[in-house]
Order: C-alpha cells, then sequence, then structure tokens
C-alpha cells in the first residue's frame, strides 16, 4: 500500500486530531505477510487469501474499502507481493486508520466485488498511520483477529524502507524462514521525474497528470528482492495538441480560401468550378472551427476514454492516451526506466469505416481522379504537394526578404560596414533561395494553364530571334536595375509569352546582384578612405588629387541613397513574382479540390483526424523520452545526429472494422514523417509544447526550463531540426484475427510490416554510419542488433499465424536504439494491458533476473484489477463503460464454442454476415 507521507514534517511532536499529515514527494507501502496461524474455513481445501484495505477517517468512524493486493493460493504462509497506493492528494492524517482484512476466496478468477461475496472472513488488524512513522525502525506487527476480537488467526508485518535502500552488505535474502520473507514498505518520490532529479517536475508536470501508481516487490534468481513501481499518467497532450492543430487548419484553410478568390477573372466554365470549391471549403471550414469551439468548452479528465470514440465533438482527441512507466530498482544493477505509450489506435471512429480506411479510401480516390475528363485539369499528388510547399515558401520567406532588406538600409543609414555586411549575407541566402524555389516546370506550366482559364485567351509562342540592340538593352538593365520593365499581371486578352516567366523571375537574382555590386563598390571606397587618412601628411600635390577623391565620395558618400532604389526594385520585382506564383500555384489546389468533391474534403478531414491522434501521442513521446534522456550524452548526440526512432506496436485484427482501423492507423503513422522537432528554452513557466507549419510540414517547438536547457548540446540549444522516424508493426491476437487468417485476408497486415521492416533498416544503416561504436550504452551490442533484425525480417517473412515474436523483436530493436514504444490497439484497454504487462515481466526476467518461479505469479500481479482498488468511477476511468461484476478479460466470444463443429461456425458466420447486412442497408 501506499500513503502520501512528509520528509520534514515532525510527526512524534503532534498528536492534534485531523492534523494533515504535509508533505510533498513521498510514498509508502505495506506489503503484507500472514503466517502460519491462518486457518481455512474448509479443512479440506487450501488458503487462496487477499487483504482488503480500508481507510478510516478521524472525523469519522465508517471504513471505506479503498483497494486489496493479489489473491495467493495454496499456502497458510501467503507472500503478498503488490502493494497499494494513495496518490499525493489522498487525505492521510496521523489519527487516520487502517484497516486490514483478510479473506479466503473460493474462486480466483473472479475480480473484487464477486471475490468479496464469495469469500470467507479470516480476520482483521487496524493500526494508525502516525504509530507507523513514530515507530522505532519504522515497523509493525500487526494481529490479525475475528470479528469479535477474540480468536486470533495470524499476525501481518509492516515495515517502511525507501526505494533503492538496501546497500550491498545487507541481507535481504529470500528464505525458508517466514520472518525474512515478509514484504517491506517501500518509500520512494512519486514525481514523474525518474532518475535525473527535480530539475524535471516543472516541464513534466505541465503534461503528465492524475499519475496511479502501484508497487511490487519481487524475488530474483539470486534470492534479493527488486522493487518495481508501475505509474500510469494521463496527459494534458492529448487535448492540447489537437487543438492547436485544428487552429492551424483553420488558418491555412482561410489563406487557400483567400488565395482561390485572388485568381481574378476566369472563363465561365472555372468561374463556376472555383465557386463551387469555395463553398464547400467554407462548409468545411465551419466544422473545424465549430470543433475547436467544442473542446474549447471542454472541462474534466484529460484523455479521451474508449466510449467517447464515436462522439464527433472528440474525434480529433486520441484514444487513452496514458503514459505508461516501469521503474526498476534491483539489488546489484543500476535503476532502470521503461516506457511505454499507450493509446487507442489513431482512426476515424465516427466516420465509420464501411468503405475501409485511409489507406484503401485514398488509393480509390486517385485512381478517380486520373479519369475526371475534360472538366479539370490533373495533377499528381506530388505536384500538389509541390504547388502547398511553393505557396508556403512564398509565405516564410517573403516577409524575411522584406525584413532583411529594411536591416541592410538601416545598416547604410548608420555607415557600418560590418553590419552592412552581415544583412546583406542575409539577405542573399534567403533571395536565393526565394529564386530558386521557382524554378520547378510546375509553376511554368500552371501560369500557361491559368492563362488558358482566362476569357479569350490567345496562345503564342515567339519565334523570331532577339537581336542584338534587344541583347544589349537587357545588358543595361542587369547594370542598372531600377530601370527594369516590370511587366504587367498575366495578360487576359492578349498574346502570352510561355517565355516571360523565366525572365520575370530571374530579375529578381539580377536585382541581388546589382545591390550586392553596389555595396562591394561602397566598401572599397570606405577602405581607400581609411587607409589614406591611416597615412602621413600629404603634400600640396596630393591635396589637389584628394580634394578630387573627396568630390567622388560626395557622390557615393550616402550609402543609404545609393542602396535605397535598388532595393525598392528588388522588392518590386519579388512581389511580381510573389503575384504570379501565388496564382499559379492556387489554380494547381483549385483542380486538386474540383476533380473530387467533396470527396477530397471529406478525405482531408479523415487524415486530418487520424493525424491529430498520432500526434499528440508522438508529442507526448518525445516529451517523455527527452526529459528522460537529458544526461544521456550519447542519447542527445543521436538525437541531433540521426533522429528519434518511434516505434509502434499494433495489435488490431484484419477482420471487419478493425482492419479500417489498421488502414486509418498507418497512414497517420506514416504522416508523422512530415514533423520535425526543435527544442528551446522556455520563457514563462508554460511549459506546453508550440506547434507551427502547415499539413506538409510541422515544426513542435518543445520548452525547457533554462538548467535543463544548458543540459543539451550546442547544436540542439542553436535550433536544430530534430527528425523523427516512425514505424508500426502490427500482428493481430484476438478471435477476429483467427477469422481473418482462416477465412479472410491478412495481406495489409504482411505490406505493412514488410514497408516498415525496410524503414527500420533505413534508420539503422543511418544510425551505423554517423554514430560512433562507444557512443550508445547498448551499441556493444551491435551483432546482436544485426541478429534481431535479421530475425525480425525472417519471422515477417515467415507470414506465421499470430506471429507475436514480431511485436518482441520490433520492441527489443527499438529499446536498444534508445527510441520510443507505443502499444496500441482497439482501445487500449485489455489487449494492451495485456501485451505491456507481458513486456513488463519479460524485461524484468531478461535484464533483471527475476526468479523463473515468480514470472507468472509477477504477470497476475500486474493484471490483476483486485491491486487496482475497488470498481468505483473514481478510481478506474473506463468504469463507465463497464457493468459491476464485469470480468477483466472481455473477449468471451461464442467463437472458441464454435470452433469445434465447422457446422456450427458456418451457420454462424452466416448469421453474422445477415447481422452486417442488415446493419449497413
Amino acid at each position: 500500500f501506499l500513503a502520501h507521507f512528509p520528509n520534514n514534517s515532525e510527526l512524534g511532536m503532534s498528536f492534534i486530531p485531523a492534523a494533515r499529515v504535509v508533505c510533498s514527494g513521498y510514498w509508502i507501502s505495506f506489503p503484507f505477510l500472514g503466517d502460519a496461524d491462518l486457518v481455512a474455513a474448509t479443512r479440506d481445501r487450501k488458503l487462496s487469501t487477499f487483504i482488503q484495505v480500508s481507510v478510516v477517517h478521524p472525523a469519522e468512524h465508517i471504513s471505506t474499502r479503498y483497494s486489496s493486493t493479489e489473491i495467493v493460493e495454496g499456502t497458510k504462509d501467503p507472500l503478498f507481493l503488490t502493494g497499494v497506493t494513495f496518490p499525493p492528494e489522498y487525505p492521510i492524517y496521523e489519527e487516520t486508520k487502517i484497516k486490514l482484512t483478510v479473506y479466503d476466496v473460493k474462486d480466483k478468477s473472479q475480480d473484487t466485488v464477486s471475490a468479496l461475496l464469495q469469500s470467507f472472513f479470516l480476520g482483521c488488524a487496524t493500526f494508525r498511520v502516525g504509530d507507523l512513522v513514530k515507530s522505532k525502525e519504522q515497523q509493525l506487527t500487526l494481529t490479525l483477529r475475528t470479528s469479535d476480537g477474540g480468536k486470533t488467526v495470524g499476525t501481518i508485518e509492516v515495515n517502511l524502507m525507501k526505494m533503492g535502500e538496501l546497500d550491498e552488505g545487507e541481507t535481504d535474502h529470500i528464505t525458508a524462514d517466514a520472518q525474512d520473507q515478509k514484504c517491506a514498505l517501500v518509500r520512494e518520490c512519486t514525481a514523474t521525474e525518474g532518475i535525473s532529479g527535480k530539475d524535471n517536475l516543472p516541464s513534466l508536470n505541465a503534461v503528465l497528470r492524475n499519475p496511479v501508481c502501484k508497487l511490487y516487490r519481487f524475488p530474483t534468481s539470486d534470492n534479493k528482492w527488486m522493487r518495481i513501481r508501475e505509474q500510469m499518467a494521463e496527459t494534458t497532450l492529448s487535448f492540447h495538441v489537437p487543438k492547436e492543430l485544428i487552429n492551424l487548419h483553420i488558418k491555412e484553410d482561410m489563406r487557400r480560401n483567400q488565395e482561390l478568390k485572388d485568381l481574378g477573372e476566369l472563363a465561365p466554365h472555372w468561374d463556376n468550378m472555383r465557386k463551387s470549391v469555395i463553398a464547400h471549403c467554407d462548409q468545411m471550414l465551419s466544422l473545424y472551427q465549430d470543433t475547436l469551439a467544442e473542446l474549447g468548452k471542454h472541462t474534466g479528465s484529460s484523455f479521451k476514454s474508449s466510449c467517447s470514440k464515436g462522439e464527433k465533438t472528440l474525434e480529433f482527441i486520441p484514444i487513452n492516451l496514458h503514459l505508461q512507466r516501469m521503474h526498476v530498482h534491483s539489488p546489484r544493477l543500476k535503476d532502470a526506466l521503461y516506457d511505454v505509450i499507450t493509446v487507442g489506435a489513431p482512426a476515424a471512429h465516427f466516420q465509420g469505416f464501411k468503405n475501409g480506411g485511409l489507406r484503401k479510401l485514398l488509393s480509390k480516390f486517385e485512381a478517380e481522379r486520373r479519369n475526371t475528363g475534360y472538366q479539370c485539369i490533373y495533377y499528381s499528388p506530388e505536384n500538389t504537394a509541390k504547388a502547398k510547399e511553393v505557396l508556403s515558401n512564398i509565405s516564410h520567406l517573403q516577409p524575411l526578404i522584406s525584413s532583411h532588406a529594411d536591416l541592410l538600409l538601416s545598416s547604410a543609414s548608420q555607415r557600418s560596414p560590418d553590419s552592412l555586411k552581415n544583412s546583406l549575407k542575409m539577405l542573399s541566402e534567403k533571395t536565393e533561395l526565394f529564386v530558386h524555389t521557382f524554378k520547378d516546370q510546375l509553376v511554368r506550366s500552371a501560369l500557361l494553364a491559368l492563362y488558358t482559364a482566362r476569357p479569350g485567351c490567345v496562345l503564342k509562342k515567339p519565334a523570331v530571334p532577339r537581336n542584338s540592340a534587344e541583347e544589349g538593352a537587357d545588358a543595361q538593365h542587369q547594370d542598372h536595375p531600377a530601370h527594369i520593365k516590370r511587366q504587367d499581371s498575366i495578360p487576359h486578352h492578349s498574346e502570352y509569352d510561355e517565355e516571360e516567366w523565366d525572365r520575370v523571375w530571374a530579375n529578381v537574382a539580377k536585382s541581388l546582384n546589382c545591390l550586392v555590386a553596389m555595396v562591394d563598390r561602397l566598401l572599397e571606397k570606405d577602405n581607400i578612405s581609411n587607409i589614406k587618412e591611416g597615412e602621413n601628411e600629404p603634400s600640396a600635390e596630393d591635396c589637389k588629387f584628394s580634394t578630387l577623391e573627396q568630390m567622388t565620395c560626395c557622390v557615393l558618400g550616402d550609402w543609404y541613397e545609393q542602396l535605397y532604389p535598388l532595393v525598392v526594385t528588388l522588392k518590386d520585382c519579388m512581389a511580381e513574382v510573389v503575384t504570379r506564383a501565388k496564382q499559379s500555384m492556387a489554380f494547381v489546389l483549385l483542380q486538386e479540390l474540383a476533380c473530387g468533391l467533396p470527396q477530397c474534403l471529406m478525405l482531408t478531414l479523415r487524415r486530418d483526424i487520424v493525424f491529430s491522434q498520432a500526434l499528440a501521442g508522438l508529442v507526448c513521446g518525445f516529451v517523455i523520452k527527452l526529459h528522460t534522456g537529458l544526461h544521456d550524452q550519447g542519447f542527445l548526440q543521436q538525437l541531433h545526429t540521426v533522429g528519434l526512432l518511434v516505434q509502434y506496436e499494433g495489435l488490431l485484427s484484419t477482420y471487419s472494422e478493425e482492419a479500417g482501423m489498421l488502414e486509418d492507423m498507418a497512414v497517420g503513422i506514416s504522416d508523422l514523417q512530415k514533423v520535425m522537432f526543435r527544442v528551446i528554452e522556455a520563457k514563462s513557466e508554460d511549459f506546453l509544447p508550440i506547434i507551427s507549419g502547415r499539413r506538409e510540414h510541422y515544426i513542435i517547438e518543445v520548452q525547457l526550463p533554462a538548467k535543463m536547457f544548458e543540459l543539451l548540446p550546442q547544436e540542439i540549444k542553436e535550433g536544430k531540426l530534430l527528425r523523427m522516424y516512425p514505424v508500426l508493426f502490427n500482428v493481430g491476437i484476438n478471435e477476429q484475427q483467427t477469422l481473418a487468417e482462416r477465412f479472410g485476408d491478412t495481406t495489409l497486415q504482411e505490406n505493412i510490416n514488410q514497408e516498415n521492416l525496410e524503414l527500420l533498416k533505413e534508420y539503422y544503416k543511418l544510425f551505423t554510419e554517423k554514430m560512433p561504436p562507444d557512443c550508445l550504452p547498448h551499441f556493444q551490442e551491435q551483432n546482436d542488433l544485426k541478429g534481431l533484425l535479421e530475425s525480425l525480417h525472417q519471422n515477417i517473412q515467415a507470414k506465421k499465424r499470430k506471429n507475436v515474436e514480431i511485436m518482441w523483436l520490433a520492441a527489443t530493436i527499438c529499446r536498444k536504439l534508445n527510441g520510443v514504444r507505443f502499444t496500441c490497439c482497439k482501445s487500449a484497454k485489455d489487449r494492451t494491458s495485456m501485451s505491456v504487462t507481458l513486456e513488463q515481466c519479460s524485461i524484468l526476467r531478461d535484464e533483471h533476473q527475476l526468479h523463473k518461479d515468480f514470472f507468472i505469479r509477477a504477470l497476475d500481479c500486474m493484471r490483476s484489477r483486485q491491486t487496482q482498488g475497488a470498481l468505483t468511477e473514481s478510481d478506474d476511468p473506463e468504469t463507465g463503460c463497464l457493468t459491476d461484476n464485469k470480468p477483466t478479460s472481455r473477449h468471451f466470444y461464442p467463437v472458441a464454442l464454435l470452433l469445434v463443429s465447422s457446422h456450427l461456425l458456418v451457420v454462424w458466420l452466416i448469421l453474422s454476415l445477415a447481422l452486417l447486412l442488415a446493419k449497413y442497408q
């Protein structure tokens, strides 16, 4: 059990009734061991006992059932491995009493409520919290008595110690002596900062909420004790990230709608198409705005339960997003943290899966777009993405160039050579990027397509070569860009010169070249003047030449006046390019939208929903990983040199609706490749991440306090973007997957696993090329890592039914490569919890020497709902979806019985098909 106690309050001097035991940061647990005096209610049956924990508050005399241990079978000397947790906000006082009641259970498979109803009372004991804290050696031995207080039936010993308190020389062996087997009380820090210290608290508390802890004490193979704290926490990012993302979508869509309106005059066919597209886009924009408004009203829980996965207003929110952390303290090994992010599969549940998921829908939509006929112009997805990138670059670079040009003029007015050089350097870099953006053939072809959409267009390509006079004029214009003849906007009723665009965007580069030449000339004259000032007293003849030079300098003396016309010309040329490029790219987007109304917008919405759920989990995983790895220089070097591996473990079947969920999930996780992170120093107490960008490229800025920010490598502190490498491996494990493997199709799962195996190999190759061999703690196992990859490849190729070895291999590779682990099923409950607990116990066995005889018991402890306390809505966030006395596993379908008879199975399949058809008619 756990209680929240101070590390500095003077408990021994305070006996005031109902005085709160105040402090922050410590937990206390009370594992129990009954002695040999426990007596079974039925002499021909061995005891199967558990302890019910109840709390009696000082102001009340009624005990409140709080939690319980696991059930220990077949012994009168039970060893309970599970502690019970009181959260920090729970009202614990010195006078608070803890009542421990021991029961003998007839049926272990029942949950807590059913177990109490079908169990025999053996005895109970009560102690005051203050007595435990003030006791000598912080230990209590309690006597179990019958309900009337008469007969003694056993004893319970409660001890208090810190997490990791035992030193190398202390004896903590598990022996046959019952006295030595007693489980100790564990006292440790409750904060979610892990190993790296309390400096992490402010920033982690900003993203984590409502931690729930369980403590265990398991024996090792060398008869020592290891202590495990299992912690689950909600995250505020479940709502924060989707709201930020929807806000960005709204701004992006508003810009797009305005760009469509700014296309100018179009022929009737294209104008009607534009009006239709804008009308549909406005409807979709209203939907995003309504969703954001509803999310702004949300109060209460910081996560979305599985009951709400079909709610329209919450469709952007991930399902059951939680951090699952296991903190292990072993006697002779270094403390270790193992984190897994658990979340429901990112999918558009409200929209449904009648026609499949995103993977199928996008493929079908693209095939239909190719056959749109004369109504619109077909642009490939690559060209459409390129158009959006050009528009984004314009929005990003144009204000930067204008700003650097103004700084250049400011430096010129101050006559500061160094500042002038720096401003010119920045201006040149941004302008060169600007010019490079428009070298793509797409802009030229889109301009021509837009011209043909104008009323009364006439095409003409010049056939007469240009004469020398024209070439000379061009040369003169190049030397004096202030006199460059600006072209009118795209003509409506005149001949269209297809080469005109090349001249327009080339004028930007020419203007920059003239600006650079003028700055060089000014700086050269300034250097000459400085040199002459440093020479000896000039002669009379020198003075004559000096006077002439001063007159020349007067012409070039005012740097601002010399540079101002060139800067104006540069801005004018840039504005000309921006106007034409924006209109041409907007016309490309018009074709994309017009070719698939309204399916195009609905697919965009579905993709946004799935991506929002996936991104919330990714941001949570990155933040947690960054905090736990702040003192690991190898990991930090890997982070900015290679990037972060993000491995998703999917447990969805390829049957019925879950196949559609898997298709959604595969696309959503793949889209995370367009996300990059930047770590910045927090300027306030608000540590929530900042999101910027557009649908094709997002940047997440993670804020750290100053002390933590200083621990980062210089590359990260300077703002280097950090890449993500998401991979997904899926293995269906439920009874629906049995049907898919016997009567359906598993190609989807096989293709996803094969595609992501190649991505994982690419990351490993990049990792080995860029990282030194001795950089990471696990890298001495490089050969083992190669073997794991090869084994994963063989298991994927084997196409074995329900091959869970794929999951174990992928998870192991991820941990060895310092990756972030995700486990997902439909709702992140049953299958996810089974997978996570199995993984945790396997890690304890393989990495921390868990005793082989206690593997199953450890697994039962972690999976037992009894250790989670009474089934109340306040304790179990998912209780609203369950009914009382419902078993832990809810997968008791008739399939297992029907498989006995193939005839019954066929009948069942026919009836199920009929019900499905009736449902969707």
